[in-house]
């Protein structure tokens, strides 16, 4: 169950033993923007070796940069012999940028001798404004792909907005970008990833934004600190009643599975009910 995805830099090996240490569920070893241009060449070293140090149970991915910025290639080149769990694709504005970094990868694991197929894709997929446009199409694009994040500091400067929040709260914008891609993650059939929380030390910012993913249907959230990682944890983990109700929903259409309704204690369920009961059992 990945519930929290911690970014760390991928120059700052330091910054990888307390990452590795907090009970993030998974690391996102970054090479985009955590680097600077300079730096990308041994940050691709020092995250070839961060992978052969990852802890046991604990998924490491590594964020690539983007296709167009002439570094994707060679940033596959160095971390898939390291069997990353995954790759993050930032600024993922087509269905062919997915399919794309598919090929990438399996022309990379082949010279590595890896398995066909095993990395995933986390596409982030709001960070442009032609990005919007292309959200209805990654349904089938390639099997590897994990699920569906979205981002609003680029967002912003394509769009030339002079802010994205407004009384700690994400302006329309912004909120449309993060719907759209919890649709698409939806019709794409994989999961939907929360943005980070920039607000390092606003609990009740991170706590609001964590509880509103949850409410619409988010599974995971990334961050940027180790110390948001415990509250998106706990936040993210469907409490024991909600788990009784989905075990119960899922009895019950078993027992009358040519059933469109049936009553439990007392209200209407339905088959939309089922679906959700059973996403909810899959993250258990």
């Amino acid at each position: 169950m990945v519930r929290s995805m911690l970014f760390v830099p991928g120059d700052a090996p330091r910054k990888f033993d307390k990452a590795a240490a907090s009970p993030a569920d998974a690391l996102i070893l970054d090479l985009e923007d955590s680097v600077a241009p300079e730096n990308k060449g041994a940050a691709r070293l020092a995250v070839r070796a961060m992978l052969g140090q990852a802890p046991a149970g604990k998924q490491t991915w590594v964020r690539i940069n983007a296709l167009d910025s002439g570094e994707a290639l060679a940033d596959l080149a160095a971390v898939v012999p390291g069997r990353p769990a995954g790759i993050v694709l930032p600024k993922c504005a087509r269905r062919a940028d997915l399919e794309r970094t598919a090929h990438y990868l399996d022309a990379c694991e082949a010279m590595a001798g890896l398995p066909a197929g095993g990395i995933r894709i986390l596409a982030i997929v709001t960070e442009t404004a032609r990005s919007l446009f292309g959200l209805h199409d990654y349904a089938g694009a390639t099997p590897r792909l994990w699920g569906l994040s979205w981002g609003a500091e680029d967002l912003a400067a394509d769009l030339g907005a002079r802010a994205n929040r407004e009384a700690g709260r994400y302006t329309e914008p912004f909120r449309l970008a993060r719907s759209l891609c919890l649709a698409a993650a939806a019709a794409a059939g994989v999961r939907a990833v929360d943005t980070v929380c920039v607000e390092l030390d606003a609990p009740d910012i991170l706590a609001a934004e964590t509880s509103e993913a949850v409410r619409d249907g988010f599974v995971a959230k990334l961050a940027i600190h180790p110390r948001h990682v415990e509250p998106i944890n706990r936040l993210l983990t469907p409490d024991e009643a909600r788990l009784r109700w989905a075990r119960a929903v899922v009895q019950a259409f078993d027992a009358h599975p040519g059933a469109g309704t049936l009553n439990l204690d007392g209200k209407m369920i339905d088959r939309p009910h089922l679906r959700l009961a059973r996403r909810l059992l899959e993250g258990e």
